[in-house]
């Protein structure tokens, strides 16, 4: 585990990553191609990730925005579309975007992705909140945001229904079934939100043509001093052994009511175990 923090003599201004990701949409049935990854043809900005976008942007404006020096890069990695996430993030409002483009990361799972956004973040620098959504929808591991705390060195709050910065240090409520916790710590740090933490933004005609004035820097594995070896399906630690079209679904049960439809329904709730 390596170290990641900043001098005690940084000012109000906040530089904060988001993670976002370029995701299938969940519109259309799911695809797996030759290679036993996800097909992208049709894909769009993480949902989930643009709660987290929309809390950057918060605690951005509530310092002044990027006119008082703060920033909110949109951070991703994948093939080049995934650049396309990139400038939906940066029409909602982000200032810049980062993305990590290379051949070898085809095939990660979370712990290689995790390897990859750290050493981008490193790259970045002086970065004081990374903010992400609570998993991606198309993995669903929810295991990114502790693995990358994990490499940075840095404290993780994760599951976040509310957060709010003071000063330096991060303050977030999690909530259970049955309680609500406050959790805080000293920036920097990396913090997970939940879809119950606000209502994203949408671009508007102003965020869209402001966007195209805004700089999206690429990276490879070689400048980030990774081998090709720890990524894509040679560094990764799981893999898809094989993958199958989801089943047809079976033809609905009809009752016809011939003055008895209350006990039949009430004999096949019975039979699926649901009563």
């Amino acid at each position: 585990m390596q170290d990641y923090g900043r001098s005690s003599t940084v000012g109000d201004t906040l530089k904060i990553v988001v993670l976002v990701k370029h995701v299938p949409d969940a519109q259309f049935d799911r695809h797996i191609g030759p290679d036993k990854t996800l097909e992208r043809s049709e894909s769009i900005l993480s949902e989930l990730d643009e709660y987290a976008l929309e809390a950057a942007l918060q605690v951005s404006e509530a310092r002044g925005g990027d006119k008082a020096g703060n920033q909110v890069i949109a951070l991703t990695m994948g093939g080049p579309d995934a650049a396309n996430a990139l400038k939906k993030a940066l029409q909602i409002g982000a200032s810049s975007g980062v993305h990590v483009a290379d051949d070898a990361l085809a095939a990660s799972d979370a712990w290689a992705t995790s390897l990859v956004l750290a050493a981008a973040i490193r790259n970045i620098g002086d970065v004081d909140l990374v903010l992400t959504g609570m998993a991606s929808t198309d993995g669903e591991t929810s295991l990114v945001p502790a693995q990358l705390a994990e490499r940075l060195g840095l404290p993780q709050l994760t599951f976040a229904s509310s957060l709010e910065v003071t000063g330096r240090s991060v303050a977030v409520r999690r909530d259970s079934e049955t309680t609500s916790d406050v959790v805080e710590a000293e920036l920097p740090a990396v913090v997970s939100v939940t879809d119950q933490i606000n209502e994203p933004r949408y671009p508007n005609f102003k965020g869209i043509l402001a966007a195209k004035k805004k700089k999206i820097a690429t990276f490879g594995l070689a400048d980030l001093g990774i081998d090709p070896a720890q990524v894509g399906a040679a560094g990764s630690l799981t893999r898809v052994e094989q993958a199958d079209p989801r089943p047809p679904r079976s033809a609905g049960t009809i009752i016809t009511d011939e003055g008895d439809a209350g006990i039949k329904l009430v004999d096949f709730l019975a039979a699926q175990k649901l009563i």
